[in-house]
């Protein structure tokens, strides 16, 4: 790596990830220095999951105390298994975590959502993976992990009894994180355990809106034992792995506190881990320590650069005019001359990110005024990488999770909806714009299987612009807030099991064009209120309809029996010609549907209801009178049978039946209009005993005659 010529002091705090031996990791998962005397700091907002265990489980740490929690609330995909037994080792060789795992084998992208957090804040997410050959195929997978909608780490497991440790330290603009596996199709992803810690937000500067910081190494230099530092000794539960190497340093340390604060800021190295440091052999001469160390690096195309953090403190009383004086390289760049404080702690960093190599070097050099060679007590070593995509607009994705809640989808719907491109969720389509967030545009949920009543939170999606709810199972009446969606253009709810009336709002924006609005194939519902309720004067009339009930049902039968005469008397072979002309006699009596509107003075007035639709009262451009009966959307007739009535009633004329004016055929809409009968409805008359029987009889009669003479042009013709 290539390293800046300078290095500025500063206290400094870091993002991490990083790859161990098995030992090193049991260590950095169970093992901590236990606190001297000193009162334990909050755990609040700590997140420790154990991917694998069953559902409702938990326990403690046994070292740092910290309660472990199922993975269950985090994440709704996934299968749990146990480790081989051949990798099973006694605790505290082997963290407990490593003994299960949860494996991801259906989707490319299976997430676990972290809550509660506080937005613009600064964490530390740390995953844990062992394979342990859990699937016992030998198989050992690689694929990547992904912070949100940003590309983390590559996880590359190249041994069974390996463990590998990520972490990261990132801003988090969100009320919740998701960290995401990823298949690349090298083997199915998993995950032994994921941790969340809260950091104080003047740690690791050069974490900020736009980049993290991975770790690659984190070390104390100096015998601490087997087990890595961690929480309490570490408020933010850090692990700082043990280095120590008598054949090349010799180890120092002391029991006196190391001070942790510089200023107005605190420093990010715990005491415990600055009582330990390593210096030069004693019986060497060259008054160097160097620090060397290869990693792999699988994603350095995806890095921004490298930084080094190194910490340094005395912990020696010099004695006379003894003088501890060295320079820091770091890949080849020099420092100023620089010389640590005794008990007082303090950091060094290079103020510009280097390259990444697989390999770094750190050297101190003591200068020509010094007379003690070089210490250092720890160091923390991290890769750049970007944070700037930004997931979809936090309202859509609140949206879109209660829709998937709510129909419990078991689609790809995983992770950010959006973002990145490549793994938006099946079903939706979204909008980028540089300068701001995603948002859903359309979504196609048609032949979902999807039950019950339509979610409102479609309401919320406020850029959607079609939504397809087709062929599904949904049932009740549709809400009227899709109206008020602003963008909306195409809403399909075709073949379901809706009831009650279609919105106003949405019927006025289907007419005016604004919105293609599609409702076939649902039985139930209906275009407006009064198609669907029942009017006044039918509550109140029960015992007049038992009385017209049996009356009607005698003309009707009559009139069955004329048309019945009528249609056996009549040519077989009518020709083509005779039909054509009932046909345009027909269409010279044809309304358009706004015509109707405008003869109804927008239906406004009621005069019955029955079986076929609605009764309108309208005037006619010439002032003349008419009633329009218009097919309600629940009527059992077809356009088929509707013209072939229309056209029968349009050649009957007789006293004692109302003149068919016309008729409407627009579209859905199916209308007849008859000359208004200005001396009341039947149901009147009935009432007050006005028609008498024999009068009744005449009209059979005159029917039949009627008919007897239709029957002889017909057969004449």
């Amino acid at each position: 790596m290539c390293a800046r010529s300078r290095m500025d002091r500063r206290p400094m705090a870091a993002r991490s990830s990083l790859t161990l031996l098995l030992s090193l990791a049991a260590a950095a998962g169970g093992g901590v220095l236990q606190v001297r005397g000193q009162r334990a700091p909050s755990i609040e907002g700590f997140i420790t999951i154990d991917c694998g265990l069953p559902k409702h489980s938990s326990y403690v740490n046994n070292r740092t105390k910290i309660p472990i929690t199922s993975d269950a609330g985090f994440t709704d995909a996934g299968y749990n298994h146990n480790i081989s037994t051949e990798y099973v080792r006694p605790q505290p060789q082997l963290s407990k975590s490593y003994l299960n795992v949860r494996s991801f084998p259906d989707a490319v992208r299976s997430c676990y959502t972290l809550p509660s957090l506080v937005p613009g804040s600064k964490y530390l997410l740390r995953a844990m993976f062992m394979y342990g050959n859990y699937d016992g195929l030998d198989k050992l997978p690689i694929f990547d992990l992904y912070l949100g909608v940003n590309f983390w780490w590559r996880v590359n497991i190249s041994r069974s009894e390996e463990s590998v440790l990520a972490e990261v330290i990132a801003m988090i603009p969100d009320d919740s994180v998701q960290v995401c596996l990823v298949n690349i199709g090298l083997g199915t992803p998993f995950i032994s355990e994921l941790d969340l810690r809260p950091l104080e937000n003047t740690l690791y500067r050069q974490a900020n809106a736009t980049q993290g910081l991975v770790l690659i190494d984190r070390r104390n230099m100096g015998d601490t034992g087997n087990f890595a530092i961690r929480y309490p000794d570490d408020p933010y539960d850090r692990a700082w792995l043990p280095w120590s190497n008598p054949k090349l340093w010799l180890d120092i340390s002391t029991k006196e506190k190391v001070q942790e604060n510089i200023g107005s800021l605190r420093l990010h190295a715990p005491s415990a881990v600055l009582q330990t440091a390593v210096t030069e052999l004693n019986d060497s001469e060259s008054k160097t320590v160097e620090l060397s160390w290869k990693t792999e690096l699988d994603h350095v195309d995806r890095m921004l650069g490298c930084v080094a953090i190194l910490y340094f403190a005395e912990l020696q009383i010099l004695a006379g005019n003894a003088v501890r004086e060295f320079n820091t390289i770091v890949d080849g760049g020099p420092n100023l001359p620089y010389r640590p404080e005794y008990l007082v702690g303090d950091a060094l960093y290079n103020a510009e990110p280097h390259k990444c190599l697989s390999q770094y070097n750190i050297t101190m050099i003591a200068t020509k005024n010094s007379t003690l060679p070089p210490i250092i007590n720890a160091f923390e070593y991290f890769s750049i990488i970007s944070t700037a995509n930004v997931g979809t607009d936090p309202q859509d994705v609140s949206a879109i999770n209660a829709i998937k809640l709510r129909y419990q989808m078991k689609r790809n719907w995983m992770g950010d909806p959006c973002a990145p491109k490549t793994f938006v969720w099946d079903g939706l389509t979204c909008s980028y714009v540089i300068s701001g967030r995603p948002r859903i545009t359309s979504i196609n949920m048609s032949s979902g299987v999807l039950k019950g009543e339509i979610s409102s939170y479609f309401a919320d999606l406020k850029d959607i612009q079609s939504l397809d709810l087709s062929y599904n199972k949904l049932t009740g009446s549709i809400p009227n807030v899709l109206a008020q969606l602003p963008s909306l253009v195409l809403l399909d709810l075709t073949g379901n099991q809706l009831n009650g009336s279609i919105p106003s709002g949405l019927l006025k924006r289907s007419q005016d064009g604004t919105v293609t609005l599609r409702y076939n194939k649902n039985p139930n519902l209906c275009i407006n209120k009064n198609s669907c309720q029942p009017t006044k004067g039918e509550n109140n009339s029960k015992i007049v309809v038992y009385i017209v009930v049996p009356i009607v049902a005698v003309v009707v039968i009559g009139a069955l029996v004329v048309l019945l005469i009528l249609i056996v008397r009549k040519k077989k072979g009518s020709t083509n010609s005779s039909k054509q002309q009932d046909r345009q006699h027909l269409d010279n009596h044809r309304f358009t549907y706004k015509e109707l509107e405008t003869i109804t003075d927008n239906f406004k007035t009621v005069l019955g209801q029955g079986g076929f639709g609605t009764v309108y009262d309208g005037f006619l451009q010439d002032g003349t009178q008419v009633a329009v009966k218009l097919r309600s959307q629940s009527s059992s007739q077809d356009v088929r049978e509707f013209l072939t009535e229309a056209q029968t009633i349009t050649k009957i004329h007789h006293k004692n039946l109302v003149p068919l004016v016309g008729y409407c055929k627009d579209g859905i809409y199916l209308a007849l209009v008859y000359e208004h009968m200005s001396e009341g409805n039947l149901e009147d008359k009935l009432r007050d005993i006005l028609i008498h029987l024999k009068e009744r009889q005449g009209c059979i009669l005159n029917l039949e005659t009627e008919a007897l003479h239709r029957t002889t042009i017909h057969t004449r013709a």
